[in-house]
């Protein structure tokens, strides 16, 4: 029997699709059920067109393992191959059968029940990867059908014989590999290890994957003595269930999906199930977990949705469908719609791709909407696991997602006292209130022993609390929300003082000019200006800050490990109405070089109210002690 050599392809090219084009060798078990699958759905469809062929339950995938001979088996009852079939699509690499059936059944309206699934002819060579020799017998539907064996040991080439097959079908025999020290190819011949590939890649092949599996159960009449049995078992789920009707599926079923496929001990948040038709057609099945891995905020945590095509898996992973800001979802996507490259192991970047990760983030965006109208308890659970990732892409990319996101951040309400939604802040303003006020802290309880926050509260404003690094710069990159801009508490222009006060402590900064010019001059670079205020009620001093730099911006910017450090430009303010106005003014007409110590030490104070820290605390400890 003469060896035939492979159509126009080189050694080279069947090594290199070997050894380059799939990373990991368990692929090949993916690829050869696939093809099966697709011979099954070829035979089925000639059987809609009146062909012959068996029912539609009848068809099915077979495994087997021998390990004593080293080889793997995969058998179908399929549409089978002829002499020249195999020639052609086994002699050609890149060759597609299955491509070409799916161009010959045109628009046919049958083979909408048909999940082709080969495109490019090579998945059948990743078999070589394990495998130094690799045999096919396959027999076609009808009576005077003749069986062929193709076998090869690789690029050396390959020979066709006829052979005794009874049954149509295709039965796939791969001699596996010796073990090496790098790579230990018995792993495949190993029930566990071919049970976990199917489950992991082909679990909803929608035909019956069977294979003999070997138990163990307490012998008939004994109570501690075990014996060996084997039985046939389904490998496989068949129906993906993304794919069943929403009304079909209980809440417990889909917790029990999410908690086995994605290894979490705990039931989701809330559920997302979709199915998509039009430019792309695609279902999607999400989850919102109700906790934060414990990796999420570290550079570890690796985000993205399980990719299948046409219920195989392709990727485990696809970051490319989940923007950062919502990489806390879990879930797949299901498309036939994808253009994947030759090893259908990764994506080709085109507009199908881009066209979904759109309309994920959509779907991900009015969901949560939904949510906090409809289960604010659920809503306020998750805010509290994600929502500073949420914050974080508020802030990212110049506030290119703000659209996106600042329906769904949140920050906790002086007057709520919970977290509260931009939109619910909002819609309780007062009728002619023009900015939405915020103030910054460590903690809540500090910001409301914040001078400013008193002086705010009674004039009947609502504020928000921000006690995360990232709040600040996230509204200075949105900037406004419907309308209204932002406004810190603790800035110097405030601006909640009526025209009379206004022009009274105008009145009163003029006129003691010189006394407040002497302590700024005695603070030094410390604040840019020093003058009285009536905003801060029974409060003696507090600071406040001028420009884009706020007071908690420059605590978090040089908390960073760099040396880029800011300094905010600060105001002593001090209170009009407090005792120690008088003091000062009384001081500074006896001596007024005594004024300094004065200066220095309302300055310190100051900043320990705003939660920053004093630079020379045995300076301040030494000149109390001297007042004293």
């Amino acid at each position: 029997m003469a060896k035939k050599q492979f159509k126009a392809e080189s050694k080279k090219l069947l090594d290199m699709m070997i050894n380059s084009i799939y990373t990991h060798k368990e692929i090949f078990l993916r690829e050869l059920i696939s093809n099966a699958s697709d011979a099954i759905d070829k035979q089925y469809y000639h059987s809609l067109q009146g062909e012959g062929g068996l029912a539609r339950d009848e068809y099915h995938i077979r495994l087997a393992a021998d390990k004593e001979n080293r080889t793997l088996t995969i058998s179908d009852n399929g549409c089978g191959m002829s002499a020249k079939e195999l020639e052609d699509n086994l002699g050609t690499i890149a060759k597609s059968g299955s491509l070409d059936f799916k161009k010959s059944a045109g628009d046919d309206e049958k083979k909408s029940d048909l999940e082709i699934i080969g495109q490019f002819g090579v998945g059948f060579y990743s078999a070589f990867m394990v495998s130094d020799k690799v045999t096919v017998e396959t027999r076609k539907h009808g009576d005077d059908a003749e069986a062929y064996r193709w076998e090869s040991k690789g690029a050396d080439g390959y020979t066709i014989e006829k052979c005794d097959k009874e049954d149509p079908g295709t039965v796939i025999t791969l001699h596996i590999k010796e073990d090496t020290e790098e790579e230990k190819y018995s792993e495949f011949l190993e029930e566990y290890t071919i049970t976990a590939i199917v489950k992991k890649y082909s679990d909803y092949i929608r035909y019956p994957i069977l294979m003999n599996v070997t138990s163990s159960r307490l012998k008939e009449g004994s109570e501690d003595e075990y014996e060996e049995y084997t039985e046939e078992k389904q490998l496989n789920s068949m129906v993906p269930i993304w794919r069943k009707n929403k009304n079909e599926i209980t809440q417990e079923e889909y917790d029990n999906f999410y908690t086995e496929k994605f290894y979490d001990w705990e039931k989701p948040l809330h559920v997302i199930h979709s199915k998509t038709e039009g430019a792309v057609t695609y279902d999607a099945l999400l989850y919102i977990p109700s906790h934060a891995p414990y990796d999420y905020y570290t550079k570890e945590y690796e985000k993205g949705l399980q990719l299948y095509s046409n219920g195989v898996l392709i990727t485990d992973k696809c970051g490319e469908l989940l923007p950062d800001y919502f990489s806390f979802v879990k879930g797949l996507v299901d498309s036939a719609d994808l253009s994947l490259n030759i090893s259908r192991e990764a994506l080709q970047h085109d507009h199908v791709l881009q066209l979904i990760a759109r309309n994920v983030e959509k779907k991900i965006k009015s969901e949560l909407k939904k949510l906090i109208s409809s289960d604010r308890e659920a809503y306020d659970k998750f805010f509290k696991a994600f929502g500073l990732q949420l914050k974080y892409g508020l802030y990212s990319d110049y506030g290119a997602h703000k659209d996106v996101l600042q329906d769904l951040v949140m920050f906790y309400s002086s007057s709520e006292k919970k977290l509260v939604t931009l939109e619910e802040y909002v819609s309780r303003m007062k009728e002619d209130q023009k900015t939405i006020y915020y103030a910054c802290g460590e903690t809540t309880d500090k910001i409301d022993m914040l001078p400013q926050t008193e002086t705010v509260k009674d004039k009947g404003f609502e504020i928000l609390y921000l006690t995360d690094d990232v709040d600040e710069f996230a509204l200075k990159m949105l900037r406004e929300y419907e309308g209204k801009t932002f406004t810190n508490i603790c800035a110097d222009k405030l601006d909640i003082e009526t025209d009379e006060e206004k022009e009274q402590i105008k009145k009163e900064n003029d006129d003691s000019k010189e006394l407040l010019d002497k302590m700024k001059e005695a603070i030094g670079d410390g604040v840019t200006a020093v003058r009285f205020t009536s905003t801060l009620k029974n409060h003696p001093v507090c600071l406040t800050s001028e420009g884009e730099i706020s007071l908690e911006m420059e605590k978090v910017l040089d908390s960073m490990p760099n040396d880029n450090k800011v300094k905010a430009q600060t105001v002593l303010e001090i209170n009009i109405d407090h005792p120690i106005a008088e003091k000062l003014k009384q001081v500074y007409a006896e001596d007024p070089e005594a004024i300094a110590k004065y200066a220095k030490i309302l300055y310190a104070q100051a900043r320990l109210i705003g939660g920053m820290s004093i630079e020379n605390p045995t300076e301040l400890s030494n000149m109390i002690c001297e007042m004293i």
